[in-house]
């Protein structure tokens, strides 16, 4: 009988995802954004992991805070002065997307993905607008988040399409539709 070990994959431990509330707009609006946050988050990890990092620890810390924050980064780092729904800042630029060349680490090293920061006020506004559920949405733009992180982009037509592709099928698994519809 021929024994095989288990492909290891980056994410294989549980992540550790900080979620902090700077908006009082989240708070009122929708209580339990923290654990939407936490489970898009986990899902979008374990959706698109491959490759391995041995027994690393994958942290990442998202802030739900509101448009004159949002605004405020998108104007120091992006250039773009206006509030947005959602930033990512990786802490590795330049990742290559999941599963393809995993950057090594020392072993039980942290593995700090980065940051994802979304706006209340944008994110709201959006929402109904578009006739979604706020957790719905919060958890679209988690996941995208998560993925720019990842190193994934939607600067070409064919990475938009992965991008979406990867979105929907990671929402599907957390019990969200698809929300190009």
């Amino acid at each position: 009988m021929v024994r095989t070990e288990p492909t290891e994959r980056p994410f294989d431990r549980r992540p550790e995802i900080a979620v902090s509330v700077a908006a009082v707009g989240w708070t009122r609006a929708l209580p339990d954004a923290p654990a939407i946050c936490r489970a898009a988050a986990r899902a979008t990890l374990e959706s698109t992991a491959s490759g391995g990092t041995g027994d690393s620890t994958v942290e990442i810390s998202i802030l739900l805070t509101g448009d004159a924050q949002a605004q405020n980064l998108n104007r120091d780092y992006r250039g773009r002065d206006e509030p947005t729904n959602v930033l990512s800042f990786p802490g590795f630029p330049g990742f290559p997307a999941a599963g393809e060349n995993t950057p090594p680490l020392p072993p039980g090293a942290p593995w700090m993905l980065g940051d994802v920061i979304v706006a209340y006020e944008t994110v709201e506004a959006e929402a109904e607008r578009d006739g979604k559920s706020l957790g719905d949405h919060l958890s679209h733009l988690v996941v995208h988040g998560v993925l720019h992180l990842l190193g994934f982009d939607h600067r070409t037509k064919a990475g938009a399409r992965k991008m979406e592709s990867l979105e929907i099928s990671v929402l599907k698994t957390i019990g969200v539709g698809n929300p190009y519809r």
